[in-house]
């Protein structure tokens, strides 16, 4: 199974402020955006099975209202807590706990293949345990001075091979990384 990363940060490392608040992500000010471009986002969605995600990542996506932006596919929602699923959504959602391992052993046994990761210290832990094969950042011309870095404290170094990185006329950077195993 491939599990790949896909999120932006500022250019100071941050997914989020200490708030959690993400509105420096939406702010019309860093340039004219080509009509249609998504940032390769649809192309990488079609390539994924489900979603796995951390429960504050979670809520914060529930807390957008509107549709969900996921649609049909599958998300699973990391907590040990367990969390509050919508009705809307409720056929496509469901939560998991347990070690990392053990996630991925339950999502192969359910016969996925691409695996998209989100949240901070979900990815964290994924990375810490080698389980990530590909991750995509996409850097925003802000500082934003603190907030939740995206990486965190590692017990050994992680190799990454650089496969591509794109420019984009609103200052926005995407590169993305295989993850040496």
């Amino acid at each position: 199974m491939k599990i790949s990363v896909y999120i932006a940060t500022s250019l100071d490392g941050f997914i989020a402020r200490e708030d959690r608040d993400i509105e420096w992500l939406n702010n019309s000010g860093y340039g004219e955006v080509d009509k249609g471009e998504d940032f390769g986002y649809e192309a990488f969605m079609s390539t994924v099975d489900a979603l796995v995600m951390g429960r504050k990542t979670y809520e914060k996506v529930l807390s957008f209202g509107g549709d969900w932006p996921y649609g049909k596919n599958p998300v699973f929602v990391l907590s040990t807590s367990g969390v509050k699923i919508p009705d809307a959504i409720s056929e496509t959602v469901s939560s998991l706990s347990g070690s990392t391992q053990k996630i991925v052993k339950q999502l192969e046994k359910l016969g996925y293949q691409h695996i998209y990761l989100d949240g901070g210290l979900t990815i964290q832990k994924f990375l810490e345990a080698g389980l990530v094969d590909e991750i995509t950042i996409t850097k925003i011309p802000v500082f934003i001075g603190k907030g939740i870095p995206l990486f965190g404290p590692l017990s050994k170094d992680i190799k990454l091979k650089h496969v591509q990185t794109e420019a984009f006329n609103n200052g926005f950077v995407q590169s993305r990384y295989e993850i040496f195993k």
